[in-house]
């Protein structure tokens, strides 16, 4: 077939040898997403028993340390069931007040079904906007990442009730698009779609009774998503294997591993992040520091540069550490909070580039300082580091 190297098969989706191509030893970082379609197990209403099954799953790897982000469709399909309507509505305004119903409901279950694992879950809702804008960008990886860092478990889903184009047609695809988005503003280590059909097949298998499932894509090129794709709309969901085989592309170019799955196969999530072959697997053929290093070294977003001393020198390239207002000696050019900028040493010779935490400005005004003045000098706070570890790239 034309997608490198794919493998059709008409076996289990499960490869005989139980192993995926990727190393399970690397998912410490896993975004699960799950479609209308499989939450309400193909009705008008949120099926708790399926619900159940899934939480269970990402309570138990959390509790061996795996760090889990759920990206959940829902909110209309409870908002529905909530007001009594039983027919589709592609209206937007009535499609906004379903979700707007619809998101508490969903939340109140997920909250209840976590906390039987005594495990916090806290909700995110962004639209396409949030995750373009540049502030927005560096406030939703940093909130995201803190929310981790707290053994916390994100609940992500598109914000419906504001975000009229994802309604009224440049859709996430029943939030496909939105999870490849957020594996890569968090550095997922693998993203897992689950839905109802089991994998990536040469035609429609519910269509086609000679349909050939497709264990491995090691290649996904445009064609592919145009030959394979299929519809983007489902009965419940607005998603489809277009909007994934989309979302698989992104999140492959950005260093994320990626399989598209069925969620009523029992404990999928689990089998998935220990390196079982299920489904469809899409291994990425980079990583998620090349294809940092490529946008931040493009040179395209580059505003400033900053210069720093022989201490901040040693903590960014010996230790991994983040940089510190202390250790910057001099500010160069105009930017703005959450540009990227370029870190050099005494000599100017550029030692690594980041998304800076602060302007010129204020950064010109705290440079040297201790972290604990920052907020007394400027009168605001946004963080201790002028450059995180985890936006920056060390050259």
């Amino acid at each position: 077939m034309s997608a490198s190297r794919q493998t059709p098969s008409t076996n289990n989706p499960a490869n005989t040898d139980g192993s995926n191509t990727s190393s399970a030893s690397s998912y410490k970082r896993v975004v699960a997403k799950v479609g209308t379609s499989l939450l309400t197990g193909g009705t008008g209403r949120l099926n708790m028993d399926i619900m159940a099954a899934l939480v269970a799953q990402i309570a138990k790897l959390h509790a061996e340390g795996k760090q889990m982000l759920l990206v959940s469709s829902g909110a209309v399909a409870a908002g529905r069931h909530a007001l009594g309507i039983t027919q589709e509505d592609k209206n937007t305004p009535q499609r906004q007040v379903l979700a707007a119903v619809g998101q508490s409901h969903l939340m109140h279950a997920y909250e209840q079904l976590f906390a039987t694992h005594n495990i916090p879950v806290a909700q995110a809702l962004l639209s396409r906007r949030d995750l373009t804008d540049r502030l927005g960008y560096l406030n939703i990886r940093n909130t995201l990442e803190g929310l981790l860092d707290h053994g916390v478990v994100p609940i992500i889903n598109e914000n419906d009730v504001v975000a009229v184009e994802e309604l009224a047609g440049e859709a996430f695809g029943d939030n496909d698009t939105l999870s490849a988005l957020v594996a890569n503003l968090v550095d997922t280590d693998l993203l897992i779609m689950l839905g109802e059909v089991e994998g990536l097949y040469t035609a429609d298998p519910f269509m086609d009774s000679s349909a050939c499932h497709i264990p491995v894509v090691e290649h996904l090129t445009e064609d592919d998503v145009e030959r394979l794709g299929g519809p983007s709309w489902g009965s419940r969901g607005r998603g489809g294997m277009r909007t994934k085989l989309e979302a698989a592309r992104l999140a492959t170019a950005s260093g994320v591993d990626v399989v598209i799955a069925g969620g009523y196969i029992p404990k999928v999530i689990e089998q998935l992040v220990a390196g079982k072959s299920i489904g469809t697997n899409f291994p990425t053929s980079t990583t998620r520091l090349e294809s940092r290093k490529r946008w931040m070294l493009s040179g395209v977003s580059t505003k400033g540069e900053i210069l720093v001393d022989s201490g901040a020198v040693r903590a960014l390239r010996d230790n991994n550490r983040s940089l510190l207002p202390a250790g910057v000696t001099s500010v160069v050019g105009a930017f703005e909070r959450g540009d990227i900028i370029s870190i050099l040493d005494s000599d100017r010779s550029q030692l690594a580039c980041g998304i800076s935490n602060y302007g010129s400005d204020d950064l010109s005004a705290i440079k040297g300082q201790n972290s604990n003045l920052i907020s007394e000098t400027l009168g605001h706070h946004y963080g201790d580091e002028v450059v995180h570890r985890n936006n920056m790239v060390i050259l």
